[in-house]
């Protein structure tokens, strides 16, 4: 008789029903991230109510096809895990300057395709530095990729960022009232629905806020039924040097942040990530990137909200997650469905938001439970990592003094932790101690990915 090998969990395929619901769910957890860059952009920009919408349009079309790379990918691009890709945040103050100081959005896309570019040449040399994220360094970055997404949640859960009845009690309510049912789910449900506890919290939460006037559905009958985001919409791309240089920073922050996102799915999933499919995860990010400047649209990179619904939920297809990627380019191409998902009040996202994002903090905490801490300086790297990494979310404004560069990579928490990690790991543990020998790597922290200690605590981590 011929045995067939046992499917790893990440290349399994649910029923189609459980794909749509599962895939579902992560799409509302990403979508008012994915939406908020092109309305921020446009907005500083003044651009007219029709502009935005064929911004956020572009955006969701591009957001599914990216997705869709890193998920099931082509030759060497895509990672093929549960990764959803979206706008990345690190490129909002960049591209606010170059669009509203005379560049407009010919220059943003100019710099957003050569920074795309750049991404997939660099892609090899950043797979090559995955030997320096050893556990001690990527749970300090999950950790402080979890806790840079709380803020978020937490702005949610009080009306939205900008709502005039922000922090008012009532919304807090109803976030309390979404994280009570998705708790309950998990807790009670049968074991399919708690899977899906995130989606059905969202669900309960919106048929509640409809009487009591949360939601405003006036949106939807003025979205188009069909839209198509065209090349170039906005007129051929010109490329100045300044913008260029400064989008190229920003290519190297969402580099980091993507290589912390793939590290932390692949020891959620059982698949740790390699060299090689570190670099074709990036080499993804770059062709999605070059993508969105031809397309209308903005850098893209993993978003950890979605990190931390895989690790809730426990569901580790990734074919769950190219189907959230199917219903983006659905909602890309039909705006009065994203119009609909639109709808959903930000106290609702705000409680299913809580959960998700103290989960990626939580397996931060869990991979760092593998990490000796007796008699060497794995405590100080973490905790000043997590210091640097959280200053920027509790005092945005740190940094405003310092030159833009400077602000583009430090302001983002994940970044600038990332970083301070690495450094640290490298400046006690693999450097020449004050006696001119090697300083001794305890057991589990060993540098590089070669020594037994790495293997025996990474294989434990899975």
């Amino acid at each position: 008789m011929t045995t067939t090998a046992p499917v790893h969990p990440v290349d399994e395929v649910p029923p189609v029903r459980q794909l749509a619901a599962f895939g579902l769910q992560h799409v509302l957890a990403m979508y008012a991230g994915a939406v908020a860059v092109p309305l921020i952009v446009g907005g500083a920009m003044k651009l007219s109510p029709a502009d935005l919408a064929y911004l956020i349009t572009a955006d969701l079309l591009v957001c599914g096809i990216a997705t869709l790379i890193q998920c099931v990918g082509f030759w060497r691009f895509g990672v093929r895990l549960p990764i959803m890709q979206g706008c990345t945040f690190a490129a909002v103050s960049p591209m606010v300057l170059i669009g509203t100081t005379g560049g407009g959005l010919p220059a943003i896309y100019g710099s957003v395709i050569v920074a795309g570019l750049a991404i997939v040449l660099l892609a090899p040399v950043f797979g090559r530095l995955l030997r320096f994220f050893p556990p001690l360094v990527t749970g300090t970055v999950i950790l402080i990729i979890g806790v840079s997404l709380l803020p978020v949640a937490g702005n949610w859960a009080a009306g939205g960022v900008g709502s005039p009845d922000f922090g008012e009690p009532k919304n807090l309510a109803l976030a309390g009232f979404v994280l009570a049912v998705v708790l309950g789910v998990q807790r009670f449900a049968p074991a399919f629905l708690s899977r899906i506890a995130v989606l059905i919290g969202i669900a309960v939460g919106l048929a509640v806020a409809v009487p009591f006037d949360f939601t405003d559905f006036g949106g939807v009958g003025d979205a188009d039924w069909l839209g198509i985001s065209t090349p170039f919409h906005f007129g051929a791309p010109t490329f100045e040097a300044s913008a260029i240089i400064s989008m190229l920073v920003v290519a190297l922050v969402t580099m980091t942040e993507t290589t912390g996102d793939l590290i932390a799915v692949g020891e959620m999933t059982g698949r740790k990530v390699e060299p090689r499919s570190l670099s074709d995860g990036l080499r993804a990010d770059g062709l999605s990137t070059v993508l969105g400047g031809v397309f209308n649209t903005f850098p893209y990179t993993a978003y950890a909200q979605n990190v931390g619904l895989v690790g809730m939920t426990r569901v580790r297809s990734r074919w769950v997650v190219a189907t959230a990627g199917a219903i983006l380019v659905l909602l890309g191409l039909l705006p009065k469905l994203g119009a609909v998902v639109a709808a959903i009040p930000a106290p609702v996202l705000g409680g299913a938001g809580l959960v998700m994002f103290g989960t990626v903090a939580a397996s931060g905490v869990r991979t760092l439970a593998q990490v000796d801490f007796r008699d060497n300086h794995n405590l100080t790297v973490v905790a000043v990592s997590v210091a640097v990494g959280v200053l920027p979310v509790g005092v945005p404004t740190v940094y405003a003094k310092f030159p833009d560069w400077f602000q583009t990579v430090m302001n983002s928490g994940i970044s600038a932790g990332c970083v301070t990690a690495i450094v640290l790991n490298l400046l006690f543990n693999h450097l020449p101690s004050k006696g001119g020998s090697v300083a001794p790597e305890p057991e589990g922290l060993a540098g590089g990915g070669r020594e037994e200690g790495v293997e025996k605590s990474r294989e434990e981590v899975v």
